[in-house]
């Protein structure tokens, strides 16, 4: 496997380095709604898009965690960054743990937004019948982004979801990262693992719960803490922006 530069934008121009790892259903276009919140005299963002999504769309890969981690470290190297922060969205949470392991005293901070635990996530038959049919079904990603905002949110959004997550993706790379986030288990790995977490979950998502985190996260990052947005599913990057970055910005900044 050889890694790649991927396709991405820059935000900011602060010494404390960020970089943002977008989820499953989204590409990097995924935090458009926090980015004119974002303090970029504080911090540098960078947003890169996977291999198979956004403007990698045509970047052919494996589609693994590894390969994820590499392409990123690669991206680090390029920017110049020795060393930064990770912040990863659902997919993009486990992601950033492979990144933080395989590139060991670069990572300053890690970020979970309804992250992924690094033990993969747990199906009955019915769930996965769900999950991989939405790789070619649209109705299927609309009843998963439906889910996991707690039944509440209106029709249109659920449909701009689907309708991003459809062009920004190919049926290839979505359903082999399908594989990647829920069956990989490195979790032996990351245990005891002293680099400073935050778990940020919406309390509208059933499945990426704050039990969830306890029992994974919390469990095995000494140095991990819980927070639990009341007005947020599982994507408080579109749901509640201001305070997802309100609490992104302390927690780096302390």
């Amino acid at each position: 496997m050889s890694s790649v530069v991927l396709p991405h934008d820059v935000h900011g121009s602060g010494p404390h380095r960020v970089i943002v790892l977008h989820g499953w259903f989204g590409d990097r276009s995924s935090f458009a709604r926090i980015r004119p919140y974002l303090d970029g005299d504080a911090f540098t963002y960078a947003f890169p898009d996977y291999r198979g999504y956004g403007e990698a769309l045509d970047l052919t890969g494996e589609h693994t965690l590894a390969e994820i981690s590499a392409d990123v470290i690669a991206l680090a190297d390029k920017l110049g960054w020795e060393t930064f922060s990770l912040i990863g969205h659902s997919m993009g949470g486990t992601a950033m743990q492979r990144v933080m392991l395989d590139a060991p005293g670069r990572v300053r901070k890690l970020i979970g937004i309804s992250a992924v635990p690094a033990s993969g996530v747990p199906f009955d038959d019915q769930s996965w019948a769900l999950f991989a049919g939405s790789a070619e079904e649209p109705a299927n990603r609309r009843a998963i982004i439906d889910l996991t905002t707690g039944n509440r949110l209106p029709g249109t959004w659920l449909d701009e979801m689907v309708r991003n997550s459809l062009r920004n993706s190919t049926v290839a790379a979505f359903r082999a990262y399908l594989d990647a986030w829920a069956h990989t288990d490195f979790h032996t790995e990351v245990i005891g693992n002293a680099t400073p977490a935050l778990l940020v979950v919406g309390a509208h998502d059933p499945a990426l719960s704050a039990d969830v985190m306890r029992g994974t996260w919390l469990e095995w990052y000494p140095n991990a803490e819980l927070l639990t947005l009341s007005d947020a599913g599982h994507y408080a990057t579109e749901e509640t922006p201001l305070a997802l970055v309100s609490a992104i910005e302390r927690f780096l900044a302390a």
